[in-house]
């Protein structure tokens, strides 16, 4: 039997990070028992110490034990903590030590949504894959360089360390842990139970981009301010360089250090995000929303929408334009 250690840290934690994953996991052991089998997993809430803590959030919750009783885990689950980053930091600085040692018994560990913060500052996921909600991306990137962010996954795997995306894809990394743990035949089972889409593995389709401007480099912020108003017209990296009196070289150069995307790249997620809103409304259709954006080529258009959404053009406006049927 795996021990499940799903740890109550102090400060606004995510309760629905921390109630659905002992549910689901709960409902594995049921599934199983009722199968005629043993339950798969010993499952306690593990603070830093036993007072509940509701940290500004809506309901408290009360640790079965605290991190000290807790000699050796299995599996670690670390729930979102919407407290401001520094202060949750200082506030559970207790638990870096022994995650770290955990972690180095042999325990893996899961983090949720944006708990991938915390779990970054250990130094745990230094040169490893990782993701986060897509909206705490750019700051993500900005505050641990050595981690390897992939903001479109769903789910990431790297020598024991999981992460998912944002809010509720954590359901889709727990259906991931059970089937791992249980098989393909529970995970199936528990994804039908709890209705989630078994194989979603990107969150790009969610994603809204709103540019990387928290940098300070004022040629390459006007570059983007150009790209932004002039995206329906048909601009050259030489028009750029034109535009903000810089080379070519270090135009690239800046621009991929300051924003983490080429030109060329920001171009297409301007293009593509303009491209998403008209879809939305579902006036036009995906040829004329092609010619408002600056393509002309259907082919073109498709592979870059895809690309960045992982979905085609027509999927995301039959998605996204019509009314919701009740």
């Amino acid at each position: 039997m795996k021990h499940v250690s799903i740890l109550v840290p102090k400060g606004h934690v995510s309760v629905v990070n921390i109630a659905g994953t002992h549910q689901m996991l709960s409902w594995v052991n049921e599934f199983l028992q009722q199968s005629g089998k043993e339950p798969m997993f010993h499952i306690q809430l593990v603070g830093l110490e036993g007072q509940p803590d509701s940290g500004g959030g809506l309901f408290p919750v009360k640790p079965e034990t605290v991190i000290e009783e807790i000699p050796k885990t299995d599996l670690i689950i670390l729930p979102a903590i919407h407290s401001d980053f520094e202060k949750s930091l200082k506030q559970n600085s207790a638990l870096t030590p022994w995650l770290i040692k955990q972690y180095k018994d042999g325990a893996e560990i899961v983090s949720l949504c944006i708990s991938s913060f915390f779990l970054a500052a250990t130094g745990l996921l230094d040169g490893k894959p990782c993701s986060t909600h897509w909206q705490s991306a750019n700051m993500f990137r900005e505050l641990f360089p050595n981690v390897i962010l992939t903001d479109e996954k769903i789910v990431t795997e790297a020598d024991g360390i999981y992460t998912s995306g944002g809010a509720y894809a954590f359901t889709n990394l727990v259906i991931y842990l059970i089937e791992k743990f249980a098989g393909r035949e529970t995970a199936v089972m528990a994804a039908k139970g709890f209705m989630i889409d078994i194989d979603r593995s990107s969150q790009s389709p969610f994603m809204i981009f709103s540019g990387q401007k928290s940098h300070k480099d004022d040629e390459v912020l006007k570059a983007q301010d150009y790209i932004e108003q002039n995206y329906k017209d048909k601009i050259s990296v030489e028009d750029l360089c034109e535009h903000i009196a810089l080379s070519r070289r270090t135009l690239e150069r800046r621009f991929k250090k300051a924003t983490s995307n080429s030109v060329l790249e920001y171009l297409q997620r301007v293009k593509v995000e303009a491209a998403k809103k008209e879809l939305e409304k579902g006036r036009k259709t995906v040829n004329e929303v092609m010619y408002d954006v600056g393509y002309s080529d259907p082919k073109a258009f498709r592979d870059v929408f895809r690309k960045i959404t992982d979905m085609t053009p027509l999927d995301y406006l039959n998605k996204y334009s019509g009314k919701l049927e009740i």
